[in-house]
This record gives C-alpha cells, structure tokens and sequence, in this order.
C-alpha cells in the first residue's frame, strides 16, 4: 500500500483564502493524498491569560484573542474550501482544538480526523473524535506512553479505526531529535499502522521516516518559509513538496519485497560474467 501523503496547511493561510487555494493547488499538483487544516475556537482554544496579551501582526499591533480570531476561517471559508478540493480532487479534514470545533467540522463529511499533539490528552474531545468513527490519525509529540495508551484505549474502546503519527512538536526540529527508531517501537508495541509527522527543515528526515515503515507522511506546505506565522520555517515549500513525493514513490519502488532474486536486468549480465 502506498504511503499516505499529507499537505498540512494548517494556520499558513493566515486567514487568507486565497492563500489556501494556492496551497491546495500546490498539494494537488505536488501528488499528495489530502490536505490538512487546524480548526480553532479561539474564545475556548486561547488560555485566559494569553487573550488580551498584545502582539505586533502584519494588521497591526492586536491582542492574541483579536489576531487568533482574523486568522481563524469561519463556516464561508470552510463552505469553499470544500468545494475547491472537491473540485481539485484531494482530500481534505482538518484536526480540531476543542468540542465546538470539532462538531463544527461534521457537517464536512471528510473522511479522516487527527487528533493534533496537544489534544492528546483532552479526553473529552479525543472520546467525541473516536465516537464518529472515521479512521484518525493521532499524533503523539509531547507524549509519555502512558498518555498514549490513554488515547489508544479510547479508539479501541470506541472501535474506532487509527494511526499513530511519530511526531517532535518543536518549531522547526532538531535532526538529532528525530528518533526515527521509535517508528517501529511504537508499530510493534500498539499493533497499529504507524506514520510520521514531520517539524524539521528539509526532506531527507521524512524520506528516512518512510524507510522504516511509516505508513504516512505529514508535513506542513508554505507558499514561502519567509512568511508570517510560527509554522512557516517548519514548513516545506510547494517546490520542495513535489520532490518529497517524488522521492517517497520512488523510495516505494525501491524498498521491493526483501526476498533475495535475481532481476530480469542481472540475466544478461550474469550471462556475460559468470564463466
């Protein structure tokens, strides 16, 4: 089975629809399976005591309630990239931040949810995911095995078909904090499929991630890593994504069945050496 490729949007449309347009369209023509996006209620997702700290924007010096809210897509928005993803013929789902996201994102009909790495622990919220059935991928940065098992109990409880995602939530990653090795630690440990989301600068993680096992790759696009916004510098480019699933179909072909033959292409070469 092909490895599962996700273009992770997320908040680098900066509450711009057109942006996200050129970001689906980059992630379609690039050849990924489903494009991603985070939903946020940003009245229930916000601590208290971030709401009325003020930063500097692009729009001007706000409070982080403010900006979360301009950046933040409502039910228009999403009504459209439904329909242009529809029309592109990609999938599209997004991972959401609190309840009242999540029963926002109902109405979509996607066929995928994510439990992002920092609702690993919301029980509530990861209970009303596992409920509705749709094959989850469940990403586990910042996590403890224990946490993991909590979450993992859920989903089966629920008969909730997942995928674990192997994740580092640093903004961008370290390459030394990768532990690819995990991949088939926790593969063999849940007895599930297991994926990788990916934080760092380059693809060579990601295409290592691939060859030792991972069933998906998730990684954030940009139309530029030079843009506004806290995930821009762990994202990869729309030129750079097409390589990525270059390199990981081709990676595919290469990886072959591990049983030891001899290819049709050696025939004429044994012919020729072998005396």
């Amino acid at each position: 089975m092909s490895v599962f490729i996700i273009a992770e949007i997320g908040g680098n449309h900066n509450g711009d629809i057109e942006i996200a347009k050129k970001l689906i369209d980059g992630a379609a023509l690039s050849g990924c399976n489903a494009v991603k996006f985070q939903k946020r209620t940003p009245e229930l997702a916000i601590p208290e005591e971030m709401k009325s700290v003020v930063r500097e924007t692009p729009w001007g010096n706000m409070t982080y309630l403010d900006f979360k809210k301009k950046v933040e897509f409502n039910e228009d928005e999403y009504d459209e990239i439904d329909r242009y993803c529809n029309q592109k013929g990609i999938e599209w789902f997004a991972s959401a931040w609190d309840i009242e996201s999540q029963e926002f994102l109902k109405k979509y009909k996607s066929k995928y949810n994510k439990v992002a790495s920092a609702m690993l622990t919301n029980t509530e919220l990861i209970d009303m995911i596992a409920a509705e059935c749709k094959y989850t991928f469940i990403s586990t940065g910042m996590s403890t095995y224990e946490e993991i098992d909590n979450a993992v109990n859920i989903f089966k409880k629920r008969k909730c078909g997942f995928e674990l995602l192997h994740c580092n939530s640093a903004y961008p990653m370290k390459d030394n904090e990768a532990n690819l090795k995990l991949i088939p630690v926790l593969r063999d440990m849940y007895k599930c499929k297991v994926g990788y989301s990916g934080h760092e600068v380059g693809l060579i993680i990601s295409c290592g991630a691939v060859v030792l096992g991972a069933t998906t790759i998730e990684r954030h696009i940009t139309l530029d890593r030079a843009m506004y916004g806290t995930d821009q510098a762990a994202s990869v480019e729309v030129a750079g994504f097409e390589r990525l699933v270059k390199y990981i179909r081709t990676l595919e072909l290469a990886m072959g069945d591990g049983k030891k033959t001899i290819s049709e292409s050696e025939l004429a070469m044994r012919k020729k050496l072998r005396k």
